[in-house]
């Protein structure tokens, strides 16, 4: 069987994912890789005719399952074909998958047009080998917005028109929240910083070993309250007996009572790159892992807040247990000169980027172990 990933880029208007599309082919051309990319369903839908701010709930409902019974099928056939191609790895691109649908329309009709479909939500989010999230223009990069480039866009070139794409870019993260592999991917004064961390991500989509980059990371304090759309679960991370150079994790994540599991190993393969593969695993075998805990590290819980602020992406993690007090913003995704756009609702306690005693994996440590 051909090796095939598929991922889906989206994101907010105005993010970039035109150029980013151009980039990908050409990057993971070069390197080998087949590269098919399937174009964004509602835009073939809307140059068709359809109308999705129709006021008309049956032509609606009918023109929204259609984009996404067609969104489907284009997806099974282009992996049909990349079966076929079994000389070279393919990666397969989706401008926008099946789960952007849900972010238009109240969640009751997502559902009943998922139930005619034959499908669901965990369901169509387990499509994907990855959902890479580019923020818009809108929110933290408003000089660069424009909806020039596409006459298909609705947002209007105001305040109003940049507080809608905002809050579209916002359901686009909640409608892929509960993805194992969803990366947000931030503005940058740079935009080619913004396609170099696109091309990073792929990169250990594909396991090909990357860069071995510091996130910035700081211990802070809370003094205000955080958005009210930010994006809140529960982590356990446990640990596993491994080679002294590989770092063995399963994790399991939580949002309203559901729950995701992952299993990922991180692998030095030289002075300045590693190789990180991370895999969906189902309850059973996550419970059946559990067996192989390493016995000198705690299991690590922790409340996690994820938001975009002035478009920088921030997780606020929150310890408990044995590391009760323990408070850590982590950025994703800022460059090393790039200033850090802290919300008024953090205060910076100390500065942690690069200082492995707060590395999970150290924090996990038993003392005296």
């Amino acid at each position: 069987m051909n090796d095939i990933k598929k991922i889906v880029l989206t994101g907010g208007p105005c993010a970039g994912k035109t150029t980013a599309l151009v980039r990908i082919i050409e990057h993971f051309s070069n390197l080998g890789y087949k590269v098919f990319t399937i174009p964004e369903v509602p835009t073939l839908f809307t140059q068709a005719g359809m109308n999705y701010l129709t006021k008309n709930r049956g032509f609606f409902y009918e023109g929204e399952k259609a984009t996404l019974e067609i969104q489907l099928a284009l997806e099974d056939k282009f992996m049909r074909m990349a079966q076929e191609c079994t000389e070279q790895p393919c990666l397969i691109v989706c401008d926008r998958g099946t789960m952007d649908i849900s972010a238009y329309m109240a969640p009751e009709t997502w559902n009943d047009i998922t139930r005619a479909v034959g499908t669901s939500t965990p369901q169509l989010r387990q499509r994907y080998d990855a959902v890479l999230h580019l923020v818009s223009a809108a929110d933290g990069a408003e000089q660069y917005y424009t909806t020039a480039n596409n006459a298909q866009r609705n947002e209007p070139m105001t305040e109003e028109g940049l507080r809608i794409a905002r809050s579209l870019d916002k359901k686009v993260i909640h409608a892929w929240t509960g993805h194992p592999h969803l990366r947000v991917i931030n503005n940058h004064d740079d935009f080619e910083a913004k396609m170099r961390r696109v091309l990073k991500e792929i990169s250990s989509v594909l396991c090909l070993p990357r860069p071995i980059e510091e996130e910035r990371k700081y211990i802070i304090e809370l003094t205000g309250t955080l958005p009210d759309d930010c994006i809140e679960s529960d982590i356990t991370q446990t640990y596993l007996q491994g080679d002294n150079d590989t770092e063995i994790r399963l994790r399991k994540r939580g949002w309203d009572d559901k729950f995701v599991y992952v299993h990922t190993t991180k692998k030095k393969t030289s002075e300045n790159e590693e190789l990180v593969t991370e895999r969906q695993i189902n309850n059973s075998l996550y419970e059946m892992m559990l067996g192989l805990a390493d016995p000198t590290r705690h299991t690590i819980e922790k409340h996690r807040q994820s938001f975009i602020w002035q478009g920088q992406y921030f997780e606020i993690d929150t310890y408990r247990h044995q590391l009760e007090g323990l408070v850590i913003l982590e950025t994703k995704g800022i460059t090393e000169n790039e200033p850090v756009n802290f919300p008024p609702f953090v205060k910076v306690i100390k500065d942690i980027t690069g200082d492995k005693e707060f590395y999970n994996y150290n924090l996990a440590k038993a003392k005296g172990k």
